[in-house]
């Protein structure tokens, strides 16, 4: 061990660690959950010091924002081991960060000579503007990255089951029960839509996040920071990572509100909601392949149970809804969090960040592999499919027009009693002449273009 001082007196700092006493602290005081900041938010930051150190133009530049690439790329992820559940700025990881990169700009390390944490590394800044900036520059890239490829890859591979499926005609179903004949493939293009209109909705709340608390320091004033500051910082992260990003139009709200956050958490809700029910749909579709619907064949690829030999359940399906029901959690947090701030500052910025950045990647990873692993490999069972639509009684909606609903519904009635098709009732009663009834027992025809 080795010691340090800070304002508060001497700590014992293990002798291989990069961080400080103010780190020291933070692991000590905050043994909360074992969660750390996600990577993703540790890359961002050090992203946001080393554009800072750019800006400031001060001696140290140079060997600053090398350590901070450093850190981005991954090297010295262990060295970061704050909670979340941690001082609601976020104070605790911006020291962290500071005394990291600081100790790896110095020959010997816990001297803070010649690059000290605060005078250094953490000029111009507060944790009240760079924390919420790096949660931003964050999300932001995680959003426009990882998540718009996977779901663009999901919404590739339902609409190519549409393509397949469009000639595969079978009973829709509305409160779960029979309706109007629908095609296979157009139920998997609503699916395809559904999840482009839901990145659509992210994408538009999203651009709340070009905008960078960066330049506003403690309270929004800027107090220690020089002008154009935030704009010139918010100009680097923006030219280096290729995302908008631009200074705050108004730095007490950028510091004092994390509505951001809040909308983006909405918006990642509404899209785990849709994938769950695209994901429930097609269980459902699969299920059996005896006592269920078995219209569609989900890939093997497991064991599905430890009693029963030959079972196989839709694995990625269910992945999928559990998915959902944890971003459904997260939001709720972040949505709590939000509500919580007080005047100038929301004191409850790693939580958001940590539960938002958490919600992204799973929604990243699970639209990724239900694609891959699911979708691409789903089967039709044409079976399945034409013989309950051939029996059904659905298909005598068509028959309102022409027989008038009362004598269609009996007509109903007494197939279903004498498990009789309602096409070939009513032929035989008269009712329908046979090219009548094939002409108006066009199935294909009922579903529309």
């Amino acid at each position: 061990m080795r010691v340090e001082k800070d304002s508060l007196g001497e700590v014992r700092v293990p002798d291989g660690a990069f961080y400080g006493a103010q780190t020291q602290r933070a692991i000590e005081n905050f043994p909360v959950s074992g969660r750390r900041m996600p990577r993703a938010f540790i890359a961002a930051l050090a992203q946001v010091k080393g554009a800072c150190a750019e800006a400031n133009a001060g001696p140290h530049r140079e060997s600053i924002q090398e350590a901070c690439e450093r850190i981005a790329a991954g090297a010295f992820d262990d060295q970061f081991p704050v909670d979340v559940f941690q001082t609601g700025s976020g104070t605790s990881t911006n020291m962290n960060m500071n005394e990291v990169i600081a100790n790896l700009c110095n020959p010997e390390a816990g001297t803070y000579a010649p690059v000290h944490p605060n005078d250094h590394v953490n000029q111009s800044q507060s944790s009240n503007d760079v924390i919420p900036t790096a949660a931003h520059v964050a999300a932001l890239a995680e959003i426009r990255g990882g998540l718009k490829a996977a779901l663009d890859r999901l919404a590739s591979a339902l609409q190519a089951k549409a393509k397949e499926f469009d000639a595969l005609v079978k009973i829709g179903r509305t409160h779960l029960m029979d309706a109007v004949p629908v095609r296979l493939g157009q139920e998997f293009g609503g699916y395809a839509a559904q999840v482009r209109k839901a990145w659509e909705h992210v994408d538009a709340t999203s651009k709340g996040l070009e905008e960078l608390a960066i330049g506003g320091t403690a309270t929004g004033t800027g107090l220690n920071a020089p002008r154009g500051f935030g704009c010139k910082v918010a100009d680097l992260l923006a030219r280096r990572l290729g995302l908008p990003f631009r200074e705050a139009r108004n730095h007490f709200e950028a510091q004092g509100a994390r509505d951001d956050l809040v909308r983006v958490s909405g918006a990642l809700r509404a899209l785990a909601v849709a994938l769950a029910k695209i994901a429930n749909d097609v269980r459902l579709m699969g299920s059996g392949p005896f006592g269920g619907l078995a219209e569609l064949r989900i890939p093997d690829l497991q064991p599905g149970s430890s009693i029963m030999p030959g079972k196989v359940n839709p694995v990625m399906c269910e992945m999928v809804v559990q998915v959902a029901a944890q971003v459904v959690g997260n939001d709720a947090a972040v949505a709590t969090a939000g509500a919580g701030g007080h005047f100038e500052l929301n004191a409850m910025i790693p939580v958001m960040a940590a539960n938002l950045l958490d919600s992204i990647a799973l929604l990243t990873n699970a639209a990724r592999l239900f694609a891959e692993r699911c979708v691409d490999g789903l089967r039709a069972n044409p079976a399945a499919l034409a013989v309950p639509l051939e029996k059904s009684p659905i298909a005598a909606t068509v028959l309102g027009p022409v027989l008038g609903y009362d004598k269609a519904s009996d007509l109903v009635k007494d197939a279903l009693a004498q498990n009789r098709s309602v096409k070939a009732l009513a032929v035989e009663r008269g009712l329908l002449s046979q090219a009548d009834a094939d002409r108006l027992f066009n199935f294909r025809e009922m579903t529309g273009q």
